[in-house]
């Protein structure tokens, strides 16, 4: 119930940073459905959406607003999406909703990035959270030998496909001290579409719910 309370409070802090009549990327969770709900609610003016998931596009359109494929949009887009983990370096792990190569698609074409989240997604290192990774699925052997190489315990996410039509596998007890080098170190193994490691592109602002008020990283 606290958590549910935190989420609505940084939605709502979140609006402060969306200019009327903007284009906004939506990323996907229940943190962001709680975000629509308060733009929904206060009325705040937007040009349009962009949207990162099946769901999240239902959920947009449930509410009355427009959503455009990215590839049509030459507006700048305020990107808000939450996390699965973040450190104080605003480092993340993000795709426990498997939408993760959208989010970072959508993320890295924005003009801003906002990510909201409660204060208990607020880590001092990454890796409690299983780091997922979207791969073609023809990549599976492959791509699970060289997570162990890496010293990750990877276990593939059961009955899920993307919106890609790919799978995707979590991996536990990978070393994440040094996220960026992981990060790139995944992208370079053939077969993974993307990794849910946000160590490149950061976001500009991070909104904090917590029991004492809105806390901002930037």
């Amino acid at each position: 119930m606290q958590c549910d309370k935190l989420k609505k409070q940084v939605s709502l802090a979140a609006l402060d940073y969306v200019p009327n009549n903007s284009m906004i990327g939506f990323g996907s969770g229940s943190t962001i459905l709680y975000f629509i709900k308060a733009l929904y609610k206060t009325k705040k003016k937007i040009f349009g959406a962009v949207s990162s998931s099946y769901y999240t596009t239902l959920m947009l359109h449930k509410y009355g607003i427009q959503v455009f494929e990215l590839s049509t949009v030459s507006h700048p887009i305020i990107y808000v999406d939450s996390a699965d983990e973040i450190n104080d370096n605003l480092e993340m792990i993000k795709g426990g909703g498997g939408a993760l190569t959208n989010e970072k698609i959508i993320a890295a074409t924005s003009e801003k990035f906002i990510c909201i989240i409660h204060e208990s997604k607020l880590v001092k290192q990454l890796g409690r959270f299983p780091l997922p990774i979207e791969i073609i699925p023809m990549a599976y052997t492959y791509v699970l030998k060289k997570i162990i190489q890496l010293g990750g315990k990877p276990k593939y996410r059961e009955g899920y496909v993307t919106d890609h039509g790919n799978i995707i596998i979590d991996v536990y007890d990978l070393n994440l001290g040094n996220p960026s080098e992981i990060e790139n170190l995944i992208n370079s193994i053939p077969g993974v579409v993307t990794v849910g490691l946000f160590s490149i592109n950061t976001p500009d602002i991070v909104l904090i719910g917590t029991k004492s008020g809105i806390k901002i990283l930037k």
